[in-house]
C-alpha cells in the first residue's frame, strides 16, 4: 500500500515571500526548493500560497505551474511576454474556486488582487519540465493512484477516509505521496470534493 503523508494547512510552516507580497506553506518537495522555491534542484513542489498584495510573481525558468483558487475573490495574472525563454503574453483572471490554471513558470508575471483587494489562497503545484509533469483536477469520488506517480490530495468539502496514520481528512487537510499503487485509491468519502494533483515522471 502506498505510504501517504497527512498535512493540515493550519499547521504547515509559513515562509514570507522575498518581495513581501505574500507567504508560502510548503506541503511537499521532491528535491531542494530553497527560498521561495527558487532552487534549480527540486523536481516537483506543492504548496499553499497566500497572495496578500498586488505585485510581481517570481519567474521559474524551466518549470511548469498550476495554481488553483481556494479562498478569496481571486487574482488577475498578467505577463507582457518579456519573461525568460521567449514566453508569450498571458492575461488570466483566476476568479473561480477549484478551477486549476496551468501556465509556464518562464513568465514574469504581475498579480492584481480582484474585488476588494483582500488576500487570496491558492494551491500551487510546480514541476521541473522534462522530469515531471502534473495534471490537477477537481474530483468528487475516489480515484486510482497510478503506479510510479506522486501526488497531492487537498480536501475542499466533505470528509476523507483514514487510510494512514493520523486523523481522517476534513476541509483544509490533505495527503501527499511520492509513489502510487494501481490497487490503491485516493481516500474520499461519497459526496466529498477535493483537488487531486497527479504528478508523474516524464
Amino acid at each position: 500500500m502506498t505510504l501517504t503523508h497527512l498535512f493540515d494547512v493550519e499547521t504547515l510552516p509559513v515562509g514570507p515571500w522575498r518581495n513581501g507580497g505574500g507567504d508560502t506553506r510548503e506541503i511537499a518537495c521532491e528535491g531542494s526548493a530553497g527560498p521561495d522555491g527558487g532552487s534549480a534542484d527540486f523536481g516537483w513542489r506543492a504548496s499553499i500560497a497566500t497572495i496578500a498584495a498586488d505585485g510581481p510573481f517570481s519567474p521559474f525558468p524551466g518549470v511548469d505551474r498550476t495554481i488553483t483558487l481556494l479562498a478569496g475573490e481571486g487574482v488577475h495574472l498578467i505577463a507582457d511576454g518579456a519573461g525568460t525563454a521567449g514566453a508569450a503574453a498571458l492575461d488570466h483572471r483566476l476568479d473561480h474556486p477549484a478551477v486549476p490554471f496551468a501556465f509556464s513558470g518562464d513568465h514574469a508575471l504581475r498579480a492584481r488582487l480582484l474585488g476588494d483587494g483582500g488576500p487570496v489562497l491558492v494551491l500551487n503545484i510546480m514541476t521541473r519540465r522534462g522530469r515531471w509533469t502534473a495534471d490537477v483536477r477537481r474530483v468528487d469520488a475516489p480515484v486510482p493512484l497510478p503506479a510510479g506517480h506522486a501526488g497531492v490530495l487537498y480536501l475542499l468539502s466533505g470528509r476523507g477516509t483514514n487510510t494512514g496514520p493520523g486523523p481522517a481528512l476534513r476541509p483544509g487537510r490533505g495527503r501527499w505521496w511520492t509513489s502510487g499503487a494501481a490497487d490503491h485509491a485516493a481516500p474520499l468519502e461519497p459526496g466529498s470534493v477535493a483537488l487531486w494533483a497527479d504528478i508523474r515522471p516524464v
